[in-house]
């Protein structure tokens, strides 16, 4: 089959363009145009539930918002998240913010009080708000329980903020449990432990594993979007073990496999682990998350739209 060249055109919708990339069917623009079948497929199948796993710095990076609505639509059933991207949300949603960087030295930056994540800035002020707000959740949810899960210490603290655009408060809200297996290596996992030295209040990370294997086995079938590598993809992906593997996935990285770390190994790899089936549908994408999963997503919506 002949390799079509792509065309660009005034006006061409976002499914024209990533049509065009699957009539060129190679590099890239193939496994995008992939990437986006598989993505509407698996938020149109009604017997298929969908794990999405945020790994690397996708709050900050501005994402927050695409999460929500994917929630919100009844696009995404589960997440699995690092811990830092719920810090970051809660920041937020507490009235902080993320800053553009403006290319000052980082030992300037330090002076000043903040922190940069490549090329975004986050001040201490606003790490000072969510100290103080989650300290009060804290203690709202430790005054009625003493030892929660993860799942379960996420969605309390879902429940109690009070911001439209917060993942978090958006998943608690429309029941789409959040696990978090990374969420002590995070500021507010500093400030967990800062709480329990004077509250009896206890964590349980094993706690959220009889409701995760409840929620695998009850799916006809499971489909994955993975943004980012490391522990949240392999939690993502070892859940579903248990059952024999994901039946569907996208996975959008930087991360390359000649290291052999989990995060940049193609998903292909997934099925000798029976992590995802034999026969599976599976698009793995290297480059930024930031750009090409709401490209991707966009796209979906429209050919969703169209048929």
């Amino acid at each position: 089959m002949k390799v079509n060249q792509i065309n660009v055109e005034s006006n061409m919708k976002i499914s024209d363009l990533i049509s065009q990339f699957d009539e060129s069917g190679v590099l890239g623009a193939g496994r995008v145009a992939r990437a986006c079948d598989i993505l509407a497929d698996m938020i149109q199948d009604e017997d298929m539930s969908v794990f999405m796993s945020l790994g690397g710095p996708l709050i900050p990076g501005g994402m927050r918002n695409i999460i929500t609505k994917m929630i919100m639509e009844g696009h995404v059933n589960l997440i699995v998240s690092s811990g830092a991207n719920i810090t970051h949300d809660l920041v937020e949603a507490f009235g902080g913010s993320h800053y553009r960087h403006e290319g000052k030295d980082d030992e300037e930056l330090n002076e000043e009080g903040i922190g940069r994540i490549a090329d975004i800035n986050v001040g201490s002020d606003d790490f000072s708000i969510f100290e103080t707000e989650i300290i009060r959740i804290f203690e709202k949810i430790a005054s009625e329980k003493k030892v929660v899960s993860i799942q379960e210490l996420l969605y309390e603290i879902g429940l109690l903020v009070e911001d439209e655009n917060s993942f978090v408060a958006a998943a608690a809200r429309n029941d789409v449990p959040i696990f978090a297996p990374g969420l002590i290596d995070s500021m507010m996992g500093l400030q967990l432990w800062i709480f329990t030295q004077d509250h009896d209040f206890t964590i349980s990370a094993v706690g959220d594993m009889p409701y995760l294997s409840d929620i695998v086995f009850e799916s006809e079938k499971v489909g994955a979007i993975l943004l980012g590598g490391g522990l949240t993809k392999h939690y993502t992906l070892a859940a579903n073990v248990i059952k024999g593997g994901l039946d569907a996935a996208i996975q959008i990285t930087m991360d390359r496999p000649e290291a052999g770390s989990l995060g940049g190994a193609p998903l292909e790899e997934a099925k000798s682990w029976a992590k995802a089936r034999c026969g599976s549908s599976l698009a793995s994408v290297v480059g930024d998350v930031t750009v090409i999963f709401p490209l991707i997503y966009a796209a979906a919506l429209d050919k969703i739209d169209s048929d």
